[in-house]
């Protein structure tokens, strides 16, 4: 079965991190290459969301409507999404590193007699998208993390 991986330190505690995953409705501010097409719709497992993918910056979006199969809270969130012949199962799984960091991990596998002609024209550009996400959420995290810490050293040193 055909598998994209990529994986990125996160210097940021895992519930931060899962804290800003599991905020859908906010991955715009900080996600070019996935994004929310329905924020009303909840992450829960069995239920379907509606997504936006843009694999290339300059791209057009595509929109799937994946079936999320697993919540885990500050551990793995997972969903497929399926047509027929083709079928791409995702995950994004965190890993404690220390108390402060966070092994970020998105893994896609692919099946499917159509996955064999699709995936070596999206492949590249895929994987490309997967690596551009980590590194804008590791950004986002850390710049929110490194204000909210000098906010609260700040606010100690002035009796707040």
């Amino acid at each position: 079965m055909p598998t994209l991986r990529t994986a990125i330190e996160i210097n940021a505690p895992r519930a931060v991190v899962w804290e800003t995953l599991m905020r859908k409705d906010e991955w715009r501010r900080w996600n070019t290459f996935l994004f929310d097409a329905d924020p009303a719709l909840a992450i829960r497992p069995g239920h379907e969301i509606f997504l936006s993918v843009r694999r290339l910056e300059d791209d057009e979006f595509t929109d799937f409507e994946p079936i999320v199969t697993l919540v885990q809270p500050q551990v793995c969130l997972r969903w497929i999404a399926k047509m027929p012949g083709f079928k791409s199962e995702s995950a994004f799984e965190l890993q404690d590193l220390s108390p402060t960091r966070t092994l970020y991990t998105h893994q896609q596998r692919f099946k499917g007699i159509l996955s064999t002609i699709f995936l070596p024209f999206i492949r590249q550009d895929e994987k490309q998208g997967m690596k551009r996400m980590a590194r804008q959420l590791k950004r986002y995290i850390e710049h929110r993390e490194y204000r909210e810490y000098r906010r609260e050293k700040r606010d100690r040193r002035y009796g707040i």
